[in-house]
């Protein structure tokens, strides 16, 4: 006879949430104690968790286009995006606090720097940009170093895209041939639906993290103009740096040819 809800166990939602331990994380280093430091740690910490159901959702990505399971990559990429646009907004939560609040406790962070946030660096390198410069600033963290390194090794979700699209019979070798492969799909959606969709999600997922860089480096000149980063940094000049960024170049690239003739080709 099957067990009834509510009856016959000792679990409950704050022992399977581990809802103690986790109240207990937030440890303020103010003294006084500042106000708003609580909601500092308590926001990076929730991106530090949505950063591991990103991650989570990536790697299931890739082993579902290797598997050739489409729909089941293309559902995991919505999860993605779901995710940053949560992301996106929860920068703005932090600019409720006042920029002197910050200032009570912002020396103690340092040399602590968000530079320094092992999982947003993994979801760049499975996203399909690899930097070896930021791999080596992680040397001195062995449980980062050991995480980050095997990231840089594996197959990232670009690399993975890039597969997918060679065995569906286009060319993807050279950056080239990348965008030309991505200009055949835009004109021939029909012929290609699951490659449209996922080219779709993928340019949004690149889409959404530029805007969260975008928003963060906002926040940051509201709360310190250009004070330099708690990590050594240029602060707000450095991040600004990082806009260019993108995990699928040849997605955006591939816009550009895009032609009114292409599409009459196409039909």
């Amino acid at each position: 006879m099957t067990q009834e809800y509510g009856k016959g166990t000792s679990l409950s939602y704050n022992k399977y949430l581990k809802v103690r331990e986790l109240i207990e994380l937030q440890e303020t280093l103010s003294e006084p104690k500042s106000h708003d430091e609580l909601l500092f740690i308590i926001i990076h910490q929730t991106y530090e968790l949505w950063f591991k159901q990103i991650l989570h959702e990536v790697d299931a990505t890739v082993g579902w286009i290797n598997e050739g399971r489409m729909f089941r990559a293309n559902h995991s990429l919505k999860a993605v995006i779901a995710i940053e646009r949560i992301l996106v907004k929860q920068i703005h939560i932090l600019e409720t606090m006042a920029p002197i609040g910050f200032l009570e406790f912002r020396d103690k962070l340092n040399p602590a720097s968000g530079f320094q946030s092992m999982q947003f660096r993994e979801l760049e390198f499975s996203s399909g940009a690899k930097d070896e410069r930021i791999l080596n600033s992680f040397k001195n963290d062995d449980f980062a170093f050991e995480r980050l390194s095997k990231r840089f090794d594996s197959p990232s979700l670009a690399d993975a895209f890039w597969a997918l699209v060679e065995r569906q019979g286009l060319a993807s070798g050279s950056h080239d041939e990348k965008v030309a492969a991505v200009v055949e799909i835009l004109t021939h959606p029909e012929t290609y639906p699951e490659l449209y969709n996922m080219q779709d999600l993928l340019i949004e997922h690149d889409e959404l993290i530029v805007a969260w860089r975008y928003n963060h480096i906002q926040m940051v000149e509201r709360m310190l103009g250009m004070k330099r980063g708690t990590g050594g940094s240029e602060g707000v000049g450095y991040l600004k740096t990082t806009l260019g960024k993108k995990f699928f170049p040849e997605l955006w690239e591939a816009r550009t040819y895009l032609t009114v003739n292409s599409l009459k080709d196409a039909q």
